[in-house]
């Protein structure tokens, strides 16, 4: 995950664990569950209010203004990883103690800011080996067209109070957003009837909601539109997003993130754009743990049939290693077995090297899926590797 936020040049840095409550009260906002329901706050010995961080986006922008981070021009990339800390339900994947991965750009509004942000996600939980990822994407408007949906949609839950659940009932009355984030069943059916955002949007909304899409076809980034999607801070504007991988089912979201172009004023900074995105390292493991082959198994299995076989795989694992994960099969069977292992382990490749390859300097390099294979001289053997591993990972997206 820091390789790739590295390589899109996002620079680490890091918050303490704890941070003054009034922070997260004016930066994620009163009304939202994290601060109402979930923070774990305490005095000090001078009686000072402290909170554990819930989140990582305040305490980043707070960091970047103490210490003047947007004094060069243009836009400032900061990623971070680290615990957080939530009074919220233990469920698989979330924890009271829980860790984060993000990213943060700060000082630009143009779309393209956004569309990185979530190509940068995208391509770091793809690169764990996570595929089928779905994006939902939607726009919550910048806070003079929130304004005008909120009114609206406070109309809308008076005339559902009575199938509304005690929670909502009062999130209509101090946050009507919050009602989005409720999963009691009788409150998703309101829920499914009430005016939407995107109805409310004015035109640089629309446009910039519109410039984000544009980019994510570009890219062939697949997504759909959630008109219901708003997150749970209440510093978002405008782009907000969630990325799911389905398989896991009614806690399939892995993280998300959005615009936030109002939250270094709140802060106490100048006006300033920004956009990021953060994902849970555990609900991560858990995606992982969920498909046949996880991170870090083997994707090439080199089977070396006799002693100067396997001295030579050896030999070639070291250039097989430079394309991806790969395991020598040192258990002296027989290569049904070994092949047997390969597949147990998710290997997309298998690499043999028996008496006839040694004799020709050769090694048969095989794709475990569709049955194909080439021989390959020993120097040729990494590139054929990778020419069908780049061919079967092309099928299956």
């Amino acid at each position: 995950m820091r390789g790739c936020l590295d390589a899109y040049g996002y620079a680490e840095i890091r918050t303490p664990m704890f941070e003054d409550t009034e922070l997260f009260v004016r930066g994620v906002g009163t009304g939202t569950d994290i601060v109402a329901k979930e923070m774990y706050t305490f005095n000090d010995r001078k009686g000072r209010s402290l909170t554990l961080r819930p989140e990582g986006t305040a305490p980043v922008v707070r960091a970047w203004l103490e210490n003047n981070l947007g004094a060069e021009p243009g836009v400032c990339r900061l990623q971070y990883l680290g615990p957080m800390f939530r009074y919220d339900r233990p469920q698989a994947g979330r924890y009271r103690e829980f860790f984060q991965v993000g990213g943060e750009a700060i000082g630009s509004a143009v779309p393209e800011l956004d569309v990185e942000i979530i190509d940068v996600m995208m391509t770091m939980l793809g690169e764990l080996g996570l595929r089928d990822l779905a994006v939902e994407i939607n726009s919550v408007g910048h806070p003079g067209c929130r304004a005008v949906y909120e009114r609206t949609l406070a109309a809308a839950l008076v005339v559902t109070a009575d199938e509304l659940c005690d929670t909502c009932r009062e999130r209509a009355r101090t946050n009507p957003l919050r009602v989005f984030d409720c999963k009691s069943p009788s409150c998703r059916r309101v829920i499914e009837r009430l005016p939407l955002l995107r109805d409310s949007l004015c035109a640089d909304c629309k446009a910039h909601h519109a410039a984000v899409l544009a980019g994510l076809d570009a890219l062939g980034i697949s997504y759909r539109e959630n008109p219901r999607l708003v997150r749970g801070l209440d510093y978002y504007t405008r782009t907000a997003f969630e990325v799911h991988y389905p398989p896991l089912g009614a806690q399939s979201a892995l993280g998300g993130g959005g615009r936030y172009d109002g939250l270094v004023e709140a802060c106490g900074g100048p006006p300033t754009p920004a956009v990021g995105f953060s994902s849970g390292i555990e609900r991560v493991l858990v995606a992982l743990e969920s498909q046949p082959a996880t991170a870090g198994a083997p994707r090439i299995w080199i089977a070396p049939l006799g002693d100067a076989a396997r001295r030579q795989a050896l030999v070639l694992a070291r250039d097989l290693r430079r394309v991806a994960t790969t395991e020598v099969d040192l258990s002296s069977r027989a290569l049904k077995a070994q092949l047997r292992s390969a597949d147990r382990a998710g290997a997309r490749i298998a690499v043999l090297l028996g008496d006839a390859e040694l004799d020709a300097r050769a090694a048969t390099v095989r794709d475990l899926r569709s049955g194909e294979q080439i021989q390959a001289p020993w120097p040729e053997v990494a590139a054929a590797a990778a020419r069908l591993l780049a061919a079967t990972d092309g099928k299956a997206t």
